[in-house]
C-alpha cells in the first residue's frame, strides 16, 4: 500500500516537568509557565486517504460522540480552512489515559492536523497549524511544533529548549481529573512569580498538585508510593504521576512493583516529537 495515502503515527505523551500559574486573566484563562517534554510512547493513529469529503474515526473512541471527538474536530477544522474536497479514514489505538495530564486528546488532535496537512497537501505552516490547534486546546500548539519547550501565556508562547534524555515511569492511579474543575477551583494557587533568568536555578513545582491531592487522595497516595524510588511529580492537572531516572532499568523496576490497582508505562524523553520524526521518514525520503 502506498505510504503516501495511508500511514500510522504515534501521538506522543507529554510531561509537564514543572507548572507555575502566574495569574488569572479577565477572559478566565490562566497565565502560566510550564516545561514540556515529549515521551517516546503514546496513542497510535492510522490515516487513510478518502477521495470524498467523509471523515470517519474507528477504534478506541470510548463512545465519545463524533462531534465531540478532538480528532474529528481537528480534521474538520483543517478541511474547512483548506477547502479541500478530500476526506480520511482514521483508526485510533488508545494507550494514554484520559484525564491523566499526559496530553492524550491534545496530542491526538495535533497529530491529526500534522498528518492531514501532508495527506491532503494543504501546505499550511507549523505556525498556521498551531493557530488552528489553539482553538482545540491550549496544549495543542506544543504538539504541533513538536519540540521540548517552555511555554508561557496560556501555553501558546513557546521557547524551545534542549533537554537531556531521561527515562520515566508514569503511573495512572485510575482516576480522572477534570482540567476545567481544577482551573476554576477557588483554592488553586495562582500567584507564583514569573521566572527571571535561568529556569534551572529556580525551585520548580506543579501549582496544581496541592489541590489535586486534596480533591483526589489516590493521587497523593501515588506520589507517596513513588517516593520510595525517586522524587515524584504530577503532570499537568493530573492524575498521572511520574519519577525520572537516568536508565531504563531503574524505570522498569518501578513498573514491575506497581500496585495492581494502578496502571503505568515507561518511556524515554525525546526533544523532537515522534510524530514529527515519523512524518519526516514517510514524506521526506
Amino acid at each position: 500500500m502506498n505510504t503516501k495515502t495511508s500511514f500510522s503515527l504515534i501521538a506522543p505523551a507529554k510531561l509537564n516537568l514543572f507548572l507555575h500559574i502566574n495569574g488569572r486573566r479577565e477572559d478566565g484563562y490562566h497565565e502560566l509557565e510550564t516545561l514540556f517534554t515529549f515521551l517516546n510512547f503514546g496513542d497510535e493513529l492510522s490515516f487513510e486517504l478518502v477521495h470524498t469529503s467523509t471523515i470517519s474515526i474507528e477504534g478506541d473512541t470510548k463512545d465519545i460522540p463524533l462531534i465531540d471527538n478532538l480528532i474529528y474536530k481537528a480534521a474538520l477544522l483543517l478541511q474547512t480552512k483548506s477547502k479541500t474536497e478530500l476526506g480520511v479514514k482514521i483508526n485510533l489505538i488508545k494507550r494514554l489515559p484520559m484525564g491523566g495530564g499526559v496530553g492524550g486528546g491534545s496530542s491526538d488532535a495535533a497529530t491529526t492536523l500534522l498528518a492531514l496537512n501532508k495527506l491532503w497537501k494543504t501546505q499550511l505552516s507549523l505556525d498556521e497549524l498551531a493557530h488552528l490547534g489553539l482553538q482545540l486546546g491550549a496544549d495543542v500548539p506544543v504538539f504541533i511544533h513538536g519540540q521540548s519547550a517552555i511555554a508561557h501565556g496560556i501555553g501558546e508562547k513557546l521557547h524551545q529548549v534542549e533537554l537531556e534524555q531521561k527515562w520515566y515511569c508514569v503511573v495512572h492511579p485510575n482516576q480522572h481529573v477534570s482540567t476545567a474543575k481544577i482551573f476554576t477551583h477557588p483554592e488553586l494557587k495562582r500567584d507564583t512569580p514569573k521566572i527571571l533568568g535561568d529556569w534551572k536555578q529556580h525551585i520548580l513545582t506543579n501549582d496544581c498538585e496541592p489541590l489535586v491531592k486534596k480533591l483526589c487522595p489516590e493521587v497523593e497516595k501515588t506520589l507517596q508510593w513513588l517516593l520510595k524510588y525517586a522524587p515524584s511529580k504530577m503532570t499537568g492537572t493530573g492524575s498521572c504521576c511520574f519519577v525520572e531516572f537516568a536508565s531504563q532499568v531503574q524505570a522498569q523496576d518501578v513498573l514491575a512493583n506497581l500496585p495492581h490497582t494502578w496502571q503505568g508505562f515507561i518511556a524515554s524523553s525525546v526533544n523532537v516529537s515522534p510524530a514529527h520524526t515519523e512524518l519526516a521518514a514517510i514524506f521526506d525520503q
